[in-house]
């Protein structure tokens, strides 16, 4: 699966293994994959046709010819097609083995047509009717608990991207072979065209970034003393383009490929499109090396920066510079010009502000990338499925 729910399952699955559990993941019949499948101590049950009313009854026969202690729904709305039968899981299954549900996010289901609060409720209703609630973000952990929903825990995400050995990595080779000017400085942007992420400011602020790159060439081409002071007194101009990291739209959510479209449009209009580059679905290894090609990343989430982004733990450990926007609750993890720039969410001209300075000041952008790396050994894969383990241990041994 593209996408953070199934990387997040796989880094944790592998985890579980490595300290002597036996985790099995259940997931959607895929056409060309095996049904059954066991790699590194983990086995994947390819068996669920759909995420409908019958999958309550069919994980609850898996149960019984597996006899798991425990049972750990990875729960984002739109991974199951938004049908509500999955919220009905934890009430249905808890009878029967004690079933955890980790809210990647407290997104709600579609019901049916005007259904209103009756979507909320569907959420916290998971929470209440599973043995424990996991959340990845100090936000839904507070959101829960304003709910007094009862055995919160708060366990974060890490990174789904090992930063790769790029020893003998040519740069510009890698340029050459996707016609990226070499001189072009890229601005990575990594994760799918999703609104939330902040696309459209984006590829505002390129636009803002070029408005007068053409015209500071004509400056020092015709040596135009009135074009060139124009140029330095807006501060912009910068011959930058954007590099869209790894898939656009995934495999989960439909209004990722609206959304993309309408971005490439926009660009359009903009006069930007022949800046915007993509590497398409890669490997970790080609995630790696596209990070490694760009200066500074950008991440202008709307709801603001949260540690339940994967992109950013992926942007952290790899040690880039990370322009983003301010969380909307405090984190005092998160250090202005220390380890990220923030900027207001849905501002391009202040995203673009930003990207300018990183750019323009190696020393800040050396700051930015050590605190980056410093930050992200926070978020270790080991420590977290510890802290996962003492919570269906707990939740076992109510049972």
């Amino acid at each position: 699966m593209q996408g953070g729910l199934g990387d997040y399952t796989r880094e944790i699955a592998r985890e579980f293994a490595r300290a002597g559990h036996e985790p099995h993941v259940i997931t959607l019949s895929m056409a060309g994959a095996l049904p059954l499948e066991t790699s590194e101590g983990v086995t994947v049950h390819r068996v669920m046709p759909a995420w409908n009313w019958q999958t309550g009854g069919r994980l609850a026969a898996f149960q019984h010819t597996h006899s798991l202690d425990v049972f750990n729904l990875q729960y984002q709305a739109a991974a199951y097609q938004m049908h509500a039968a999955i919220n009905l899981l934890p009430g249905w299954l808890n009878k029967r083995v004690p079933t955890v549900v980790t809210f990647h996010d407290l997104k709600v289901p579609y019901l049916f047509p005007k259904a209103g609060p009756l979507r909320r409720r569907a959420v916290l209703g998971m929470a209440r009717n599973a043995a424990a609630a996991v959340v990845t973000n100090r936000e839904d952990y507070d959101d829960l608990e304003r709910e007094r929903i009862a055995n919160v825990h708060l366990i974060p995400i890490g990174s789904n991207i090992a930063p790769a050995d790029l020893t003998g990595f040519d740069v510009n080779a890698w340029r050459r072979e996707r016609a990226i000017p070499k001189a072009l400085t890229l601005i990575g942007y990594f994760g799918f065209m999703n609104e939330s992420k902040g696309g459209e400011t984006l590829v505002r602020a390129l636009a803002e970034l070029r408005a007068l790159a053409e015209l500071r060439a004509l400056a020092e081409l015709r040596a135009l003393a009135e074009l060139r002071a124009l140029a330095e007194l807006r501060g912009r101009g910068l011959n930058v383009g954007v590099l869209q990291i790894g898939g656009q739209t995934g495999a989960s959510d439909p209004t990722n490929m609206a959304y993309a479209a309408h971005l490439k449009q926009l660009a359009q209009q903009l006069g930007v499109a022949p800046f915007i580059f993509e590497t398409g679905f890669v490997d970790a290894h080609g995630v790696s090396t596209a990070f490694a090609a760009c200066e500074c990343v950008a991440l202008p989430y709307r709801d603001g920066v949260s540690f339940r982004r994967g992109t950013l733990m992926a942007a952290l450990v790899h040690g880039k510079a990370i322009v983003t926007t301010t969380p909307r609750i405090d984190l005092p993890e998160v250090r202005d010009a220390v380890n990220m720039l923030l900027v207001p969410a849905d501002d391009p001209v202040a995203l673009a502000d930003a990207i300018s300075r990183a750019l323009s000041d190696r020393a800040l952008r050396g700051q930015l990338e050590a605190g980056a790396l410093q930050l992200s050994r926070q978020f270790g894969w080991g420590e977290i499925a510890s802290e996962l383990v003492k919570v269906f241990e707990e939740a076992a041994g109510g049972w």
